[in-house]
């Protein structure tokens, strides 16, 4: 698990495909500190596994289902990537829960200054995301813990703060280019546990008049929620 708190910038120094298959090296100075083999590394948001390390740098082996959904695919030698290990126990929550399994692709529609602030305005390629994206909630964008501003037409914006553009990619990002989603967590649970309550799936939670007593819509009216 990640926090979203950026701890570096780093720069991929190589890279092989084979495929949809990809083998990547990063230059890395922070999250090679204390290192092991099998660690877990958000590069861009995506949780990968430390094949191989050294001081200066780590490998990472990237899979098909990764290569499809994420934006790893559009890497370069050069390229700069968001780098954060996994969350310590003894660490400050600092941001919020991300696991490092990005739900799409997001494209910048374009950028504007909100005074010391920089406005990024992202279109999701996938519109079943939106009913994730709520105002003042949290989404991570290529890895960062990030608050959403407003959503709506089919776009969404972030607000970025002067540090946060000059400690992660989002400084060197475009319109056009495209950014790593996940959305929070807590409600995507949420909206399973809604799913499997209408799905009208025998469980063992079913009352003794046969209907359910799990959490669903009914419940959720019945006791003020919607």
């Amino acid at each position: 698990m990640f926090t979203g708190l950026v701890e570096e910038i780093g720069t991929l120094k190589s890279i092989s495909r084979k495929g949809e298959a990809m083998f990547l090296g990063i230059s890395a100075k922070i999250v090679t500190e204390g290192i092991k083999l099998g660690d877990s590394i958000s590069v861009n948001g995506v949780c990968l596994t430390a094949t191989s390390f050294d001081a200066s740098s780590f490998t990472v082996d990237v899979m098909p289902q990764t290569y499809r959904n994420t934006n790893l695919k559009d890497l370069k030698p050069g390229s700069r990537v968001n780098l954060e290990r996994a969350m310590s126990a003894n660490g400050r929550f600092g941001g919020h829960i991300v696991q490092g399994h990005v739900d799409g692709i997001g494209t910048i529609v374009g950028t504007s200054q909100d005074q010391n602030a920089v406005v990024f305005e992202i279109r999701p390629g996938k519109p079943s995301l939106f009913k994730y994206i709520i105002p003042k909630g949290s989404i991570a964008v290529d890895g960062i813990s990030l608050t959403v501003v407003e959503a709506e037409g089919g776009t969404f914006t972030i607000s970025i703060i002067p540090h946060t553009l000059a400690e992660t990619v989002l400084a060197f990002k475009r319109a056009g280019d495209t950014v790593n989603l996940e959305c929070d967590v807590l409600r995507k649970y949420v909206d399973h546990l809604l799913k499997y309550g209408r799905g009208g799936v025998e469980t063992e939670d079913e009352d003794a008049s046969g209907g359910e007593s799990g959490i669903n819509l009914p419940f959720l009216a019945a006791n003020g929620f919607v």
